[in-house]
């Protein structure tokens, strides 16, 4: 099964973040809890962790674009 893992909202006020790194690459298996990519809001850098496991099938955005928060960033083949 396909799930859509989102830009995540980590303050009221936020509205969009830059995807500063992917730490998993597409085809990568990827555990719950796992940090997957990193964001930058603020001059501040978040790693945001994987809600589920599985294998990250597609990337949706490439490092460095600035995306709106709950956008879909990647998608993830759970079982």
């Amino acid at each position: 099964m396909e799930k859509e893992l989102t830009m995540p909202k980590l303050r009221p006020e936020m509205e969009n973040g830059v995807l500063c790194a992917w730490l998993k690459e597409e085809g990568d298996t990827v555990a719950a809890g796992e940090p997957l990519f990193e964001i930058e809001t603020d001059k501040v850098v978040n790693q945001i962790e994987a809600t589920e496991s599985g294998v990250l099938k597609k990337q949706l955005f490439e490092e460095g674009d600035t995306v709106n928060v709950e956008t879909p960033v990647a998608i993830l083949e759970t079982k």
